[in-house]
């Protein structure tokens, strides 16, 4: 859809309010399985059913955005943090130039399982583990542990964030949007 010159994204039948100065499309993975030959060349796909796509539509030249949903659909509540840090939006992809057209990833929310008094809870922290996998570097996530490295600096975010008047649940729940485990600091949860 066009409005004064600008493309609006869109994803599956809803429009969102992204408006983008340039001639490209995104397309949903079913679209690029279906017809990989026939999407303009300067089509980004949108990788959310699973693994593999990205490799694929990189490998043909296309853009991809990762965002799969079995670990960064935040309403799978039982993903844990961890599931979600680990995932790598790289995976099977060894050249550098097709990494490169990874343009990054997002994680998302659907509502049917929530409502205003438990979104915060959903989405925090465990929004914060994907981002920091965005913006670290493959090679430093893959040597270290994570439960030394990255959960003390999710504990202290989520800390930051509670301290701010966002309920954000424990970093190390099992399931998302529970409470503590019991008593503690939030350094600890």
């Amino acid at each position: 859809m066009a409005r004064n010159g600008k493309r609006q994204l869109a994803t599956g039948r809803f429009y969102a309010g992204v408006s983008l100065e340039c001639n490209q499309s995104t397309s949903e993975e079913e679209t690029f399985n279906a017809f990989p030959t026939k999407l303009n060349p300067r089509t980004v796909v949108h990788n959310w059913l699973g693994g593999g796509v990205c490799p694929k539509a990189v490998g043909q030249g296309f853009r991809c955005i990762f965002s799969n949903q079995g670990f960064w659909y935040l309403d799978h509540l039982d993903v844990q943090w961890d599931g979600v840090y680990n995932a790598e939006p790289l995976e099977g992809i060894s050249d550098v130039s097709e990494q490169q057209l990874v343009l990054g990833g997002e994680v998302c929310m659907w509502g049917e399982t929530t409502d205003p008094s438990v979104v915060q809870q959903t989405i925090w922290p465990r929004a914060a583990a994907a981002a920091e996998r965005l913006w670290s570097k493959r090679e430093a996530i893959a040597t270290r542990n994570i439960n030394i490295t990255a959960l003390p600096r999710l504990e202290y975010f989520r800390c930051l964030l509670t301290r701010r008047g966002v309920p954000a649940a424990p970093v190390t729940n099992f399931y998302a949007r529970s409470p503590p485990s019991g008593p503690g600091s939030c350094y600890e949860q």
